[in-house]
């Protein structure tokens, strides 16, 4: 990259002291994946009204630009244009600050993604645990903009929403003590690479059950279907941001689908060996125009990312919503009695020098 950048220029960066050249190419990067997630989230909403067409026999949109792919923008021109109506009796400072409440812990914790072997923004050893405190802060969005719109709509689907993510928060949590037996570290990075040396060895084999609670109690944690009773239309109009309106409910909007891509990104890094080849320790490719195939890259993260992405879609599309009574006995009576009895499972797998753990406490 440095052949592209004129010589005086990088001789005027030298001369800058080494935490200021830290700071400006830390926020550099910040920036880049900041701009990057909020881009995918707008053409995730693109591909999910495609998919969800198509599941239906239908279209999707194909107005606004070629193929449709102008319709994220419209919609978000549309919302910046629109007045935001804050209600005469609501709290106006937590009724503005409750979308940004949401929006950025999901932002924030893309800050321990490791995208590659070389590349993570801060890689840090508690990164696990910084994983689960931000994603853990969303539900305060939730409760501010349900409480301060002063609605009983609004109140009784925050309500709703933070009952539903607390139970699924503790199972999340005990998927994760999970990954963290099997890796024996809380970063990221050294979790994917203690899934190294092939498909045979990703978490995924071991941690099934752990995987399907992660991933189903992610679908519950961003509210989508079928576990949307907190924005149920048909029996509480829109739930915690009916009162909200123009970029206010975008921000809403762009929170819930940034999550979407955090938890999709997170189980493919925690069970799936992120940025890890499929094609690992594959010798036929050795020597061949495709042995490529076989380094991790990117480009493997973003593949898994977008095939649970698309399982979030098609789940939308398959399954009717649940009653709230249904999504709570499925939160706290089976998944947190299933990750219990696993993580038990685990230690003697552990301690009969079984799976992954050989190594850790060998």
């Amino acid at each position: 990259m440095e052949w592209l950048i004129p010589q005086f220029v990088l001789g005027a960066w030298d001369q800058f002291p080494p935490l200021l050249q830290y700071l400006i190419e830390t926020t550099f990067w910040i920036l880049v994946v900041t701009i990057t997630v909020i881009l995918g989230v707008a053409f995730t909403t693109y591909f999910e009204r495609k998919v969800i067409g198509y599941m239906q026999g239908r279209i999707g949109p194909n107005r606004v630009g070629p193929k449709g792919l102008g319709q994220p923008f419209a919609d978000v021109l549309k919302m910046l244009i629109k007045e935001v109506v804050v209600p005469a009796k609501s709290n106006r400072f937590l009724f503005v600050i409750a979308p940004l409440l949401t929006l950025v812990p999901a932002l924030a914790t893309w800050a321990v993604v490791p995208f590659s072997n070389t590349f993570v923004i801060a890689d840090i050893n508690a990164g696990l645990l910084y994983v689960l405190a931000l994603t853990s802060v969303g539900v305060y969005g939730v409760i501010l903009a349900g409480w301060a719109t002063n609605s009983k709509y609004a109140f009784l689907g925050a309500m709703r929403s933070a009952a539903q993510i607390v139970a699924y928060e503790i199972a999340m949590g005990f998927a994760l003590v999970g990954v963290l037996m099997a890796s024996g570290s809380l970063n990221l990075g050294v979790i994917t690479e203690a899934q190294g040396g092939g498909v045979t060895n990703w978490f995924i084999l071991p941690l099934l059950p752990l995987f399907f609670v992660y991933f189903i109690a992610g679908v519950a944690e961003t509210n989508r279907a079928p576990f949307d009773v907190a924005e149920g239309e048909s029996e509480i109009v829109a739930g915690f941001h009916v009162e909200y309106s123009g970029i206010a409910f975008a921000l809403f909007f762009l929170g819930e689908y940034a999550n979407i891509i955090l938890i999709s990104a997170l189980t493919s890094i925690l069970f799936l060996g992120g940025y890890l080849s499929f094609f690992e320790g594959w010798t036929i490719l050795e020597g061949t125009m495709l042995s490529f195939l076989r380094e991790p890259s990117l480009g493997w993260l973003v593949l898994k990312i977008c095939f649970f992405v698309y399982v979030f879609f098609w789940i939308r599309a398959t399954f009717p919503r649940y009653r709230y009574d249904q999504i709570m006995r499925l939160g706290w009576k089976v998944f947190i009695p299933v990750t219990i009895v696993w993580i038990g499972v685990e230690a003697v797998m552990a301690w009969m020098q079984v799976g992954p753990w050989t190594n850790l406490y060998g």
